[in-house]
């Protein structure tokens, strides 16, 4: 396939069907990536041959453009000195050097056509490039964080997992048995401190058990009166 074949099928396809038809997009996006910047070079490398060959032209065109107006003053020179025959033969140097001109210029028209197409061309294939690098970027980024999302899946659904968690759970309910063990030694032990509460509590009981005493007393002495 040419340079320019090739060029025009990038230009002209969609990346979004190329991508809907490939069994591996991060693939098809990589080469279609490599397919652009390959064509960019060999591109701008014709274009810069093009360009060269646009100056030659152009020099020659002004090399043409003096012989006519070389011929043209040779002409009236001869016609001035009365050599008909020097001024016409001339004259026929000077048509045909005209005509080159127009061949030359022709031909410069065609190249600056052709250039613009290319740097039409060229504009187009670089904004897809752009564009399949972008796709390039977030497809990498997509993949990894669904790298990561599936370790974490494959991690939660592990039985290494489960089998740890089961092993926190048998600790925790041995550490829950030992503290029960200690907590029952301490069953119907008193300390200094419950003692003392103890003592607390009599006492108001002793002093609310006199005042109801006193009371019941004095009721009895009010009514004996």
């Amino acid at each position: 396939m040419g340079i320019f074949s090739r060029f025009t099928d990038i230009i002209n396809s969609n990346l979004n069907s190329l991508l809907d038809k490939a069994e591996d997009p991060e693939k098809m996006v990589r080469l279609i990536i490599q397919e652009m910047e390959d064509t960019l070079v060999e591109v701008r490398s014709s274009s810069a041959k093009t360009i060269a060959e646009k100056k030659d032209l152009q020099r020659a065109l002004n090399r043409l453009n003096d012989e006519v107006t070389d011929w043209q003053s040779k002409a009236e020179l001869a016609l001035s000195k009365e050599r008909e025959d020097l001024a016409r033969a001339a004259l026929v140097e000077r048509e045909k050097a005209a005509e080159q001109v127009n061949a030359v210029e022709t031909d410069i028209a065609h190249l600056d056509e052709h250039i613009n197409k290319l740097q039409h061309e060229v504009a187009q294939l670089q904004e897809k490039l752009a564009d399949a690098k972008a796709r390039q970027k977030s497809m990498l980024m997509r993949q990894k964080t669904v790298a990561s999302r599936l370790d974490v899946k494959k991690t939660l659904h592990s039985e290494k997992l489960n089998d740890a968690m089961h092993k926190f759970e048998r600790y925790e309910q041995k550490i829950d048995s030992m503290e029960a063990q200690v907590e029952s030694y301490d069953l119907g032990k008193k300390t200094l401190k419950d003692e003392f509460a103890e003592l607390a509590a009599q006492d108001k009981i002793d002093n609310e058990l006199a005042a109801l005493k006193a009371k019941v007393v004095s009721k009895k002495d009010s009514k004996a009166d």
